[in-house]
């Protein structure tokens, strides 16, 4: 299968927006008005979807509304991008009702975004070959000023094919909640000092290359094994120059965490990489010594790998993160300091 990058989207382009998984309440419609208005400055049209603005039982809408509007914004020619505005819960009930078969013969858009959006974005790279960005959400684009990094993603989905992106690490990130619902127009607040680590410290520094496929581990421990999450098939057909796996955990403990690590490692999720970068984690921590930590579940799957493993990179729900394009060929640089990730378009 042959992966595809988007076009780079120009003035003018359409973005759709819609919510397959959570809906936006309506005390953060605000936020979402000003995301939106920020598009508009930019130059592009916004089209809204239907499952947007309400939100009951977790969910924008029932699943047969949400599946056959996210079908319809994928197929419209008219659309450059679809930018939804988070990820919610429930996103996998519309798997099912995707026709990623017939998306493989369609010219790729942008589908941009993070968390339960895994759900959509891997499938879509790995059996439908569109590549697809991990990064920022719409909501996180309402701020009044956006930080560096992550402005970077529109330096990802306006270059033009086959240009090379370099982001960064960011210099600090945010450990307060969001107070959109208050300070409507509010920014991240980047108060800690980013730091990227090694899970094995004797490599402090160095570089890797390869393709880029990840996501949300809460979402891809649980397709893993099904024909949406199939890591190894994709490596063998579609990878060739090897492949470097991302991945962020948002609310697993340290017990649930080490059983979805080992899951993939025992499906075979783990071989022949070139390396792993590991987002910071927003899931629960203990402080007891004697219980099991989140850095003992990285070590229990992942300690005896003979790649690099790079621990709190910025990706997923600590924000900011880093715009990463799944199906790019990337080159990862990495010392105590931080690190950069160049990926070629």
């Amino acid at each position: 299968m042959t992966l595809r990058i988007p076009r780079p989207l120009v003035p003018g382009d359409t973005i759709a927006i819609t919510a397959p998984s959570s809906g936006v309440p309506e005390h953060l419609h605000p936020r979402l008005d000003l995301a939106i208005g920020h598009l508009e400055a930019r130059g592009y049209r916004v089209v809204q979807g239907q499952c947007l603005r309400t939100q009951y039982k977790n969910k924008s809408a029932d699943k047969k509304t949400r599946a056959d509007e996210l079908m319809a914004f994928l197929r419209d020619p008219q659309i450059g991008a679809i930018m939804p505005p988070w990820g919610g819960d429930l996103g996998m009930e519309l798997l099912e009702h995707l026709d990623f078969s017939a998306l493989r013969h369609l010219e790729p858009k942008w589908f941009v975004g993070f968390s339960d959006l895994t759900t959509f974005q891997f499938p879509l790279t790995t059996l439908a070959g569109w590549a697809t960005l991990h990064g920022p959400n719409l909501m996180d684009l309402g701020a009044k000023s956006l930080d560096e990094t992550t402005a970077g993603v529109w330096a990802v989905v306006e270059a033009p094919r086959g240009s090379a992106v370099v982001q960064q690490s960011s210099l600090a990130f945010q450990t307060a909640e969001n107070q959109w619902g208050t300070h409507t127009d509010a920014g991240f607040m980047l108060t800690a000092r980013t730091q990227w680590k090694t899970l094995n410290t004797a490599i402090a520094a160095g570089h890797f290359k390869g393709r880029l496929l990840g996501g949300c581990l809460d979402i891809l421990a649980r397709i893993a094994g099904t024909r949406y999450g199939n890591l190894p098939r994709f490596q063998t057909k579609s990878a060739p120059e090897g492949l470097i796996l991302y991945f962020e955990n948002v609310e697993m403990g340290p017990c649930e965490l080490t059983r979805a690590l080992l899951s993939l490692r025992y499906q075979g999720w783990f071989n022949d990489l070139r390396g792993i970068l590991i987002g910071r984690n927003a899931g629960p921590e203990t402080d007891d010594p004697a219980k099991h930590s989140y850095k003992d579940a990285l070590l229990s799957a992942l300690g005896d790998l003979n790649i690099p493993v790079l621990v709190d990179v910025d990706i997923g729900h600590i924000p900011p993160q880093m715009s990463l394009v799944n199906g790019a060929l990337a080159k990862v640089e990495f010392s105590r300091e931080g690190g950069s990730i160049l990926q070629q378009l």
